[in-house]
């Protein structure tokens, strides 16, 4: 119980309401995390507190912020989280948003075994984890511009994840990047990328995660128009030859 009221205290702290199941969740998905943990290289975040910081509340970013806020709550959204890996931000956000349809794409076959056997032991509903590389998902006809919104907390230049996440993205739909706060340069950077995929950025919001001096930066990018044909390029060539 104390490890749910702390989850309890630390949500409510950026304004978004919790209820004793949502935290009970949070706190089982914490246990399910460290004991799978031990066998496939998840997280080096073990500390149940950090976790709940640097995991639970980062996930959970987008329902604080003004400027995404009103399109994660719609009613059954259509969103995916691209590079999922132990779940974040999907399995978080799931459990904040039920009416949600939700899609984890991961390229680690391990993974996405241990995100549907969590999903099934929390069970959650309108959520699957697939396996594969996102620069071929994007180009299959039941995934590419079929989404909602598009999250990613993947570790890699802007660039880069515009490539990969925007061809999932419906026209008027949002592609949202959790970056450090120091991310400026690579902002600018991405400019073209972002233009030439459809895309444009219309928000860079920075919010401070609660008991921590950590601060999170969330950049929209808004999907004006259809992706072209051409991306995102074969497998690798983003990460090699990012859109300049």
């Amino acid at each position: 119980m104390a490890n749910e009221k702390y989850i309890s205290d630390t949500i409510l702290k950026m304004g978004i309401e919790i209820d004793d199941e949502k935290a009970r969740l949070l706190t089982r998905f914490f246990e399910l995390l460290i004991s799978a943990n031990r066998n496939v290289n998840l997280t080096a975040i073990t500390e149940f507190d950090d976790v709940v910081i640097k995991h639970f509340a980062d996930s959970l970013a987008p329902l604080a912020v003004n400027v995404s806020r009103e399109t994660f709550y719609l009613p059954g959204i259509k969103l995916l989280d691209v590079g999922s890996g132990a779940g974040f931000p999907g399995i978080p956000l799931k459990i904040f948003l039920p009416d949600a349809h939700i899609t984890l794409l991961d390229s680690l076959a391990k993974r996405v075994a241990f995100l549907n056997s969590t999903i099934e032991n929390l069970g959650l509903t309108e959520i699957t984890a697939i396996h594969d590389r996102a620069e071929d998902a994007g180009r299959r006809a039941n995934m590419r511009e079929a989404f909602d919104i598009c999250v990613s907390r993947a570790v890699a230049e802007l660039a880069v994840l515009s490539e990969y996440c925007l061809p999932f993205v419906k026209t008027g739909g949002i592609f949202v990047s959790y970056k450090a706060d120091d991310c400026d340069a690579e902002l600018k950077a991405s400019l073209p990328a972002v233009k030439a995929l459809g895309g444009e950025i219309v928000a860079a919001e920075t919010l401070i995660l609660p008991d921590s001096d950590i601060k999170r930066k969330l950049i929209v990018i808004k999907k004006i128009s259809s992706t072209p044909g051409t991306y995102p390029r074969k497998a690798g060539t983003p990460h090699k030859k990012p859109i300049r």
